[in-house]
């Protein structure tokens, strides 16, 4: 591949790494999905599991309390000090790593179990992302992560937000693509046998759309993006996004919850 296009995909991957930073009041919601995506892949005690784009750790500190032998990556090194101060209080050994998804450091077929909860799906490579999960998975182990349909509230935010971003330097495909079951078939293949889907519904507090639109733009990475280009350059249409977003929380908003629901995948590969 050209430099030009590696040098490309380094700076989307620096500015998820500078966004997601922000991430950590968000765990509080991500932490009740992380033990139905560990239930859903079956984790056992005494199995080898790998979280990728491990975030703060939710999920890898499920499996590990479940008696798991974990390991978590992820590209954002604020997040893994609180996933190893997480660990910490939780009373369990979790091996940290500040890694790319598209890089995985570790041996073929190291792990009985790769999960990813809303993370894998934002690798700017989707083929290499997948590709890196599977092959650090042993043959028979099971693949399982949780991704936000496009057609949902998450997955139409994401494409809000991805109207209202600068373009990238390099096209890719949407993150919430992850979210569709044929494209999921599509990019798992033949790799695996006995593909799987299952939904779940998170429920997010929230005293006002406006409430939930301000504690995005506090730490949701791509929204934190959008405030920080319009602010200064184009308040108008800063404006008109925030309008938009409250809009569409209000579609899934009632008694003071914000309903975001999710899909789960599981294959075991072939």
């Amino acid at each position: 591949m050209e430099a030009k296009t590696m040098d490309a995909y380094d700076k989307i991957k620096d500015m998820q790494r500078k966004g997601w930073a922000h991430f950590i009041p968000l765990e509080i919601f991500t932490t009740p999905s992380a033990a139905k995506l560990a239930r859903f892949a079956g984790v056992k005690s005494g199995q080898r599991v790998l979280d990728v784009a491990c975030g703060t750790g939710v999920v890898a500190i499920t499996c590990a309390l479940a008696g798991a032998r974990t390991t978590g990556l992820d590209l954002t090194p604020e997040l893994i000090a609180h996933a190893r101060e997480n660990s910490t209080i939780a009373g369990v050994d979790v091996e940290w790593h500040v890694g790319d998804a598209e890089e995985l450091p570790f041996e073929k077929g190291a792990f009985d179990a790769v999960v990813s909860q809303f993370g894998h799906m934002f690798a700017p490579r989707p083929e290499v992302a997948v590709g890196e999960m599977l092959r650090v998975l042993k043959p028979g182990g099971t693949i399982a992560f949780s991704t936000w349909p496009p057609e949902l509230m998450m997955g139409r935010m994401f494409q809000l937000t991805a109207r209202y971003s600068p373009p990238p330097p390099v096209e890719i495909p949407p993150p919430v693509a992850w979210g569709d079951p044929n494209v999921v078939r599509q990019r798992l293949g033949t790799a695996v046998r006995d593909l799987k889907f299952d939904r779940g519904t998170m429920w997010i507090p929230s005293l006002s759309p406006q409430h939930n639109r301000v504690h995005m733009e506090k730490s949701a990475g791509p929204v934190i993006k959008i405030v920080e280009a319009l602010s200064s350059s184009d308040p108008a249409k800063l404006e008109e996004f925030r309008r938009e977003y409250e809009a569409i929380v209000s579609e899934y908003r009632a008694d003071n919850l914000v309903r975001q629901e999710y899909l789960m995948t599981r294959a075991i590969k072939a």
